[in-house]
């Protein structure tokens, strides 16, 4: 492995700022040098709570040794500070969305490509070993061709356990910008581009009502679809429907079930990294995925519900840091984020107009993880292999 870890800041200490440097305090290679927020009691707070240093944002852009800087601002700031943090000379790593347009996310990429910088952006759930688990089945031709699936993403919503959910209910919200990046980019990594669009939508209720933390008990309005309904056409002739919703208290389905010629899998829970995927050949009774043989699939984390997941974010900041020194693709790529964020617009668009919508952009399969051990498999994943698609 690299001998010195590369050091990163972070810009924005919302809720999602821990699990970044939880997740940076496990890796050899990258080191959380600062944080910095607009609002600077929130960052002195975080910097003081986590163990790591403070900084204004503007002495963290202006710090020579930081090479990569997490944008994890809300959506709406993405593009700005993102562009700012290209102008200081350093890497970005976003949370997703990239940005909230496509001509936000093409500018943004330019602007990075022109300077010899790197874009990186969330989720990066698809490199654990659940989900790469999945990938090398659907590549060794396991259920045969896939001709469809589907996936689904339904609960109640998150006002009942943020303390700030306002901007989930805005434009530039709900739950296909918030959580389908992790259900576009899964299906993405295991099957290549989508093609085209088509959905629908539905507000389920006018307002929500805080259950959490100093604001508690205030209503919010809501300002965007909290349901959708969609159809996607991927380029290898795939067809799969999406249901996303904050109207369901409760329900049975699978996340992600892909079928094919010769079987059918069961994707786990695109959130999160190690859960156990199940395979079905014909007509077979349902068969355990063994995902041991890949990392990033222990479980380290206990949700509010008791259950434990597997929960390393921040993996794609440190392949993108192993890829920047050894000179390769990262798979976490600012092209694979363009590309889930127009699918993931596109519904919202032919929800809006009732029309079949094109996706334009187009990417490679990132490669394939290799079986391994923790971050030894981003040092011998080297060279770019995307595999068939299934």
């Amino acid at each position: 492995m690299s001998a010195s870890p590369m050091n990163v800041g972070i810009i924005g200490c919302g809720v999602i700022s821990t699990a970044y440097i939880r997740g940076a305090a496990r890796s050899s290679q990258i080191n959380v040098r600062s944080v910095a927020d607009i609002r600077e009691d929130a960052a002195r707070s975080q910097a003081s709570a986590m163990g790591v240093g403070y900084a204004t944002i503007d002495e963290l852009l202006a710090d020579p040794s930081i090479e990569i800087v997490i944008n994890l601002t809300v959506p709406n700031a993405h593009a700005d500070v993102s562009r700012r943090i290209l102008e200081a000379g350093k890497h970005v790593y976003s949370e997703k969305p990239l940005t909230v347009s496509v001509e936000q996310a093409q500018a943004l990429l330019h602007f990075a490509d022109e300077r010899g910088l790197r874009v990186g952006c969330a989720p990066d759930t698809f490199l654990g070993a659940s989900h790469q688990a999945c990938r090398a089945l659907l590549d060794e031709g396991r259920i045969g061709k896939v001709l469809g699936g589907a996936a689904s993403f339904l609960s109640r919503g998150m006002e009942a356990w943020h303390p700030n959910p306002d901007f989930f209910f805005k434009p530039g919200g709900g739950p296909v910008l918030d959580l389908g990046p992790y259900y576009i980019t899964v299906l993405v990594n295991l099957l290549g581009p989508v093609r085209t669009v088509t959905a629908t939508a539905s507000t389920g209720y006018p307002t929500r009502r805080i259950g959490s933390g100093d604001r508690a008990d205030e209503e919010i309005i809501v300002e965007t679809p909290t349901s959708y309904s969609a159809l996607l056409t991927f380029e290898s002739g795939a067809r799969f429907t999406l249901d996303a919703s904050w109207d369901v208290w409760k329900h049975q389905r699978s996340p992600i079930e892909i079928y094919g010629t010769e079987g059918s899998l069961l994707v786990p829970d695109p959130n999160f990294f190690g859960d156990e995927p199940k395979v079905s050949q014909r007509a077979e009774e349902w068969q355990a995925v063994d995902i041991s043989a890949f990392a990033f699939g222990d479980r380290n984390r206990t949700l509010r519900t008791g259950r434990e997941v597997a929960d390393h974010r921040s993996i794609g900041v440190v392949d993108m840091a192993l890829a920047i020194k050894n000179g390769r693709p990262h798979r976490a790529s600012g092209e694979l984020a363009l590309h889930v964020l127009e699918v993931l617009l596109a519904i919202g668009r032919s929800a809006r107009e009732s029309q079949v919508i094109e996706v334009g952009s187009r990417c490679e399969r990132p490669i394939p993880v290799s079986p391994g051990e923790n971050e030894l498999v981003f040092e011998a994943s080297n060279q770019p292999h995307h595999g068939k698609v299934a």
